[in-house]
């Protein structure tokens, strides 16, 4: 029983070094375990609420838009050229990004089974409203991940 729950983990071990190894040298800043877990609980609640914007195309046109959030860029993208202008347009904008390690993991937060290259999670839905206590559930969640991220950012720079 032990030595099947011991190759388990160590198959865990080997797929956590695959992701990382397939990281684009740019995707800093990297979230940890920690916060990837806690993105990705955000992403997910944002896709149930409809405060989600999926894909390059989408993201570039809300962030151009003037809508803010919380970018989440997958880190094993290839071509690599695909994202490299999302983190300029974050920054020119004022809102805050993050690398996840993987495509996969970012587009089953997001609800959807195609891998996802990124992904921004509005404030607000698009259409519609959402209930009183909906919209606290997912403030709290969104201002508990930015304040997160700022802090990793910041302790890169």
């Amino acid at each position: 029983m032990g030595s099947d729950s011991e190759a388990e983990k160590t198959a865990q071990k080997e797929r956590e070094k695959k992701k990382l190894s397939a990281l684009a040298p740019i995707a800093k800043p990297l979230a940890g375990k920690k916060l990837c877990k806690r993105t990705f609980k955000l992403v997910r609640r944002a896709a149930e609420n409809k405060c989600l914007k999926r894909g390059v195309k989408e993201v570039v046109k809300s962030i151009r838009r003037g809508n803010k959030g919380i970018c989440v860029i997958a880190g094993n993208v290839s071509p690599i050229d695909v994202i490299t202008h999302i983190p300029i347009l974050c920054e020119d904008a004022k809102i805050p990004y993050i690398y996840v390690p993987s495509k996969e993991d970012l587009a089953n937060a997001g609800v959807t089974k195609r891998p996802t290259c990124c992904v921004l999670v509005l404030t607000k839905p698009t259409k519609g409203e959402l209930s009183q206590e909906e919209e606290q559930k997912l403030k709290g969640e969104y201002d508990q991940v930015a304040a997160d991220i700022s802090e990793v950012a910041n302790s890169m720079f």
